[in-house]
């Protein structure tokens, strides 16, 4: 048999050079999906828009505490929601909200903060309660932040060589801002199934939210910070629900800090509640109850539903307070 003609054996390196190409572009195209989006192969977030236009967004486990975290700390501060969004856009451009211990030259964590540019040390910067601290201290600096396109107030706080890139971010930032600070009710879900980390119970949970929002998230209305007793730092709730009631942690809702009124309450509990499921796989939460409506972790659809027999009348008995129940 006569070989093949040199013109034919090109074509066919060609060839096989071509496949392997498609093939390292597609893995190349696979990783970069999973690093702009935080992605482990995990169970997954979403958040959609109460105004019913469709829009969605769609997050890691990781993602979700992160931007939790973010949210926690401004609203704490009593700063407005455009704040809040302006950081979660920030943190979505600079490290897709994955707290990263690498980036041009030194930069660090959620807002690439540098530490030979006075952000802090290496190790401050990598907690992302202080570098969201870090970057609200900045931010409320810039006068008149609130009336300014996103992209000059967080250009203003960040200094990056590429200020245009926040601009993509805004949508985003501003669905994951309504959710997480309450604004938008029950928009919120995550599949909730339980991650690598150990650190799980009640105890954990009220660590995670002085952690983020201080000790006042612990505080039922009128109770004096660090006053002894349960009236000041709830314990494991005594209801017996299912035999939960003692992993259940009972969050009494008032206003958000420097606010007033039934709606500013119902927000406060929608985020509070939001928040218990942003870090449900972090900190193996089971069950989160507000308002007459009910997430629980590892439904397929991941939605809040109606509790069962609550109509309105029992929506508003269960306004008063958060509980999130935990697997242990």
């Amino acid at each position: 048999m006569s070989e093949p003609p040199p013109s034919s054996k090109r074509r066919g390196r060609l060839l096989r050079f071509g496949a392997a190409l498609v093939v390292l572009l597609a893995v190349a195209g696979y990783l970069a999906v999973q690093y702009v989006t935080g992605s482990r192969g995990g169970p997954g977030c979403e958040v959609v828009s109460a105004k019913g236009d469709g829009a969605t967004y769609e997050f890691s486990p990781e993602q979700a505490v992160n931007a939790a975290t973010i949210t926690a700390v401004g609203t704490a501060r009593g700063l407005p929601e455009r704040a809040v969004t302006i950081a979660l856009a920030t943190a979505l451009q600079e490290s897709a909200l994955r707290n990263i211990d690498y980036g041009d030259r030194d930069s660090l964590g959620l807002f690439q903060q540098r530490p030979s540019q006075g952000w802090g040390t290496p190790a401050e910067i990598m907690d992302p309660t202080y570098a969201s601290a870090k970057f609200y201290d900045h931010l409320v600096e810039v006068p008149g932040y609130t009336r300014l396109p996103l992209t000059v107030a967080a250009q203003r706080v960040q200094r990056s060589g590429f200020p245009q890139a926040y601009a993509k971010h805004e949508p985003d930032a501003t669905l994951l801002a309504a959710a997480l600070t309450g604004r938008s009710a029950a928009t919120l879900t995550c599949e909730g199934r339980p991650g690598a980390t150990r650190v799980s119970g009640p105890e954990a949970v009220r660590a995670a939210l002085v952690r983020d929002f201080g000790r006042d998230a612990l505080q039922p209305a009128g109770a004096e910070v660090g006053a002894a007793g349960p009236a000041s730092t709830p314990t494991a709730s005594p209801e017996q629900e299912g035999g939960a009631g003692g992993r259940t942690v009972v969050l009494p809702v008032t206003a958000e800090p420097g606010s007033s009124g039934e709606r500013n309450r119902g927000r406060r509990g929608w985020q509070l509640a939001h928040w218990a499921v942003a870090n449900a796989s972090a900190l193996h939460i089971q069950k989160v109850t507000y308002a007459g409506r009910e997430w629980t972790a590892g439904h397929t659809d991941s939605q809040w539903r109606p509790v069962g027999g609550a109509g309105a009348a029992g929506a508003e008995k269960g306004a008063g307070a958060v509980r999130i129940v935990t697997a242990q």
